[in-house]
């Protein structure tokens, strides 16, 4: 099977910096692919690079057999990848209806009819089960602005999900709802979803396979069971003791 998304040894400098060091990675269409590791191992840079915020330094992204190395954040959105903030970025002063028909609007229908961009962005607001929709998204909680931040990513009509840190700072019912959900666009919207967390319980449970950035580097990749045993992930992500599943 060909992969639908893929990475071939991206590496990522920033000065004299190295954040990415020949990192390779696929993903299949319709998979959940976790990718965890401890803060300031590259996984968020590996997402900028994904989405087209900036170019890797050196290596590939090949989505659908195609190169998109380079491309622009919204070429990239239009071709199907979408993204959502670890630190959350919504239109403040306008409503939560507005918020998700930009997604819509810019995403990879390419529609410039309102009228259809509403009715997208409402089907996803019922979908995510948003129901505050004429609120300032400033006025949300935060697991609702979460939730906003994943309505708006799904309505450019993404073929591929990247989502980064959902659950941080969500109580356990709030966590519970967001597995369900991300579970949810996987199965009944058919969208493949890349999961980038740090709450283990939550991923170990959800993901079907597991990729261990460290310093850079992939370490361990493979079913939840086999990275959480993996005796490199234990001793780079906790320090020697053993993943939570």
């Amino acid at each position: 099977m060909q992969p639908l998304l893929k990475g071939e040894s991206i590496t990522k400098k920033f000065g004299g910096l190295l954040v990415l060091k020949d990192v390779n990675f696929e993903v299949y269409r319709g998979e959940i692919l976790g990718l965890i590791g401890p803060n300031g191992a590259g996984k968020t840079t590996l997402f900028n690079i994904i989405s087209g915020l900036f170019p890797p330094t050196s290596g590939k992204i090949i989505f659908e057999g195609r190169d998109i190395t380079g491309l622009k954040q919204h070429q990239i959105c239009k071709l199907g990848i979408a993204r959502t903030f670890q630190l959350i970025r919504p239109f403040n002063d306008m409503s939560v209806l507005e918020n998700v028909m930009s997604g819509a609007l810019f995403g990879r229908d390419g529609t410039v009819d309102m009228e259809k961009a509403r009715e997208r962005a409402l089907s996803v607001l019922e979908f995510v089960g948003l129901k505050k929709r004429d609120v300032p998204a400033k006025s949300l909680t935060l697991h609702e602005k979460k939730m906003l931040e994943i309505a708006r990513a799904l309505a450019t009509n993404p073929k591929v999900l990247l989502i980064d840190e959902v659950m941080a700072g969500l109580n356990a019912t709030e966590m519970e709802d967001t597995m369900k959900l991300i579970r949810k666009i996987r199965d009944e919207l058919g969208v493949t979803v890349i999961w980038i967390e740090h709450v283990m319980r939550a991923v170990m449970s959800l993901a079907e396979r597991i990729i261990v950035l460290a310093y850079g580097v992939v370490i361990a990749e493979g079913k939840p069971e086999e990275v959480a045993n993996d005796q490199a992930v234990i001793e780079a992500y906790l320090g020697g003791e053993p993943i939570e599943q």
